[in-house]
């Protein structure tokens, strides 16, 4: 029965054997070997029943069982413990997915530097300036195996920007972002340190021509005098009404094309059109051919605030221009800021007229989107906001984020959100504007294809830009960016955040054209933020009325002060003191009693004995004593 068995198993094991070695499987197949391994196995399944029975029989006991109990204690604890320090000094925030997707690429790639940025602190930024950083789908670990490279672009998209390497030995070759603030709880956008070089390096770095712009070559813009509205939402007439039909074949980038872009009516940009501009200044904006500096300020939100560490070179070459409305003119007037001379500190003031928008914050965003038609010669622009102070020198902010980076448009993105819907209902709750409105515009957006930001849109770090600073080059793939951003914010609502990735991302689907989303916290070292007018002069409320007198305080005197006499009192005099003279005094026999006793209607007085007072030495007989008296008594009182 025993060699029946083991035959039995030796031929299944020797089918095994076969369907393996069919399977190319380096295992010997000899029945010698097959029988010796049936043996071993039957001799160390034994001893394996031997051996777990003595471990059933060893865990039984109750020693053993606390023993291991303590154990898995031990390693739960220190797995708990290990998690808790992991978390604890891994900076992370809400864009942790970025951390997981740098990697170095070469100097010459059109990449931005996009590491994350935290909602509390600035985070980590790039270690050399030289050198770029991109987000891609590839783990830092180098455990992990590469990814596959993204496909190709289109053959229509094979232009690349200008760009350079910085040379060896430059003063940011060993920068090194300091690690964030120990204070974790300082929340909060806060600046970090960038690393410029110095205003003669970057003037020298300023490219000499233009970038090529990818595809599109030449750019035009409609104008007509009577445009009519066709749709019965969205649009203006200072923009034209463009249709969606319009709309959307603005997005098909060709070689040559012709797009809305304000300004449709008047003869050119700023004359009748809704945007006047007097003649004097238009002609001095069109000699502007270098570098633009410009802002606003209507509806007098905002105090105009004077840049600060501006080389003479930019003093002299570049140009500085701040749009304000009547209102604000009136009221620099009033406040002798403005003189005749149009200039304040290094700001050349440009009166606009016949505003085409009630809103002011929506006239903001013609000279914030449009400034390469109103300045139809500069070849790079920096825009600000009217609240924000210019504190670094322009030549230095665009070799920063522009020349050194081979962009031609770069703006910040959000210090905390990344996604568009997030940035909706944010802008909800700040009652920024009509929810019924936004809701719209989201609405639209997810029918075309927006869906919430997540890693899958790698490389572009976020959705959602900080657009209070805006610095590119006007080339005519940038001059198309801006004036479809500008029709989007013209039909939906004035919140270009919201609108800024959906035009980006159709354009990015059909050119190899990128921007620069650096750092919010980059953009907060080279811009000071202050506060509108309103808040300033709220700020200023309590100091304005210690400087006016007070009104008189109206204190009545108090009543006169009425004494009234207390009330006489009535004190009756004491009873006069009557004193009886005192009785005569009688020669009588001294009683000799108080006792009486009355026998046959007589009186007789019987004496009463004193007994003698005790001295100290009789005091011990003077019970005995006392007896023997009162026994005398009662013999007198019987005789």
């Amino acid at each position: 029965m025993t060699g029946g068995s083991l035959g039995q198993r030796t031929g299944s094991y020797g089918s095994l054997q076969q369907h393996l070695q069919n399977s190319v499987l380096p295992i010997q197949t000899t029945s010698v070997v097959v029988r010796k391994q049936s043996k071993m196995l039957l001799s160390g399944s034994r001893e394996k029943e031997r051996f777990l029975h003595r471990i059933f029989k060893f865990t039984g006991r109750r020693g053993f069982g606390m023993l291991l109990l303590g154990v898995v204690s031990v390693l739960v604890f220190i797995t708990g413990l290990s998690a808790i320090n992991k978390d604890v000094d891994s900076p992370m925030s809400a864009d942790t997915h970025h951390a997981k997707y740098v990697q170095n690429i070469r100097p010459n790639d059109s990449m931005t530097s996009t590491y994350p940025e935290s909602s509390l602190f600035y985070g980590v930024q790039d270690n050399t300036d030289n050198i770029s950083y991109a987000l891609n789908a590839i783990p830092v670990s180098g455990d992990h195996k590469a990814q596959p490279p993204p496909p190709p672009p289109p053959p229509a998209a094979a232009a690349v920007f200008m760009g350079y390497v910085l040379p060896a030995g430059n003063p940011c070759e060993n920068f090194v972002l300091p690690p964030p603030p120990a204070d974790r709880k300082r929340t909060g956008p806060r600046p970090c340190p960038v690393c410029y070089l110095p205003i003669e390096q970057a003037i020298s770095l300023m490219p000499k021509a233009p970038s090529v712009s990818p595809v599109l070559m030449n750019l035009t813009y409609v104008n007509e005098d009577n445009s009519t509205r066709t749709e019965p939402v969205g649009g203006s007439e200072f923009g034209g009404y463009p249709s969606l039909k319009q709309r959307n074949d603005s997005f098909n980038i060709k070689e040559s094309m012709n797009v809305h872009c304000g300004f449709v009516r008047g003869s050119k940009p700023g004359r009748q059109t809704g945007f006047n501009i007097d003649d004097a200044d238009l002609l001095e904006m069109e000699e502007c051919c270098g570098i633009i500096v410009a802002s606003a300020i209507f509806g007098n939100y905002d105090i105009i605030q004077q840049p600060k560490n501006i080389s003479e070179a930019a003093k002299k070459n570049a140009c500085f221009y701040m749009f304000i409305d009547e209102e604000t003119e009136a009221y620099m007037k009033n406040s002798s800021a403005l003189a005749s001379s149009k200039r304040v500190g290094l700001w050349r003031i440009v009166v606009v007229h016949n505003l085409p928008f009630i809103d002011a914050r929506r006239n903001g965003k013609i000279p914030k989107l449009l400034l390469h038609r109103l300045f139809p010669n500069a070849r790079f622009s920096i825009w600000i906001d009217g609240k924000l102070e210019l504190v670094v020198d322009p030549y230095q902010i665009l070799e920063r984020f522009l020349w050194r980076k081979n962009a031609s448009f770069a703006i910040s993105r959000h210090y905390r959100r990344f996604d568009v819907f997030e940035e909706a209902e944010a802008n909800k709750a700040a009652g920024k504007y009509a929810n019924a409105s936004i809701n719209y515009q989201v609405e639209f957006y997810k029918r075309e294809g927006l869906t919430p930001y997540s890693e899958a849109k790698l490389p572009i770090t976020s959705d959602v830009p900080e657009g209070c600073v805006i610095i590119r080059e006007h080339i005519p793939i940038t001059n198309l960016f801006t004036c479809l951003w500008f029709n989007e914010v013209d039909r939906f609502t004035s919140r270009d955040q919201i609108s800024f990735s959906t035009v980006r991302d159709k354009i990015m689907s059909k050119v190899n054209w990128n921007i620069n989303m650096f750092m919010d916290c980059e953009r907060r070292n080279f811009v000071v933020q202050a506060y509108h007018r309103d808040v300033l002069e709220h700020i200023a409320t309590p100091v304005a009325v210690v400087v006016h007198p007070p009104p008189p305080l109206d204190i009545h005197p108090p009543p006169p002060l009425v004494i009234h006499p207390p009330p006489p009192l009535d004190i009756h005099p004491p009873p006069p003191l009557v004193i009886h003279p005192p009785l005569p005094l009688v020669n009588e026999a001294p009683r000799k009693s108080s006792r009486e006793t009355v026998n046959d209607n007589r009186v007789v007085n019987t004496p009463v004995r004193k007994s003698p007072t005790k001295r100290g030495r009789e005091k011990r007989s003077g019970s005995r004593r006392h007896r023997k008296t009162a026994a005398g008594s009662r013999d007198n009182n019987s005789i």
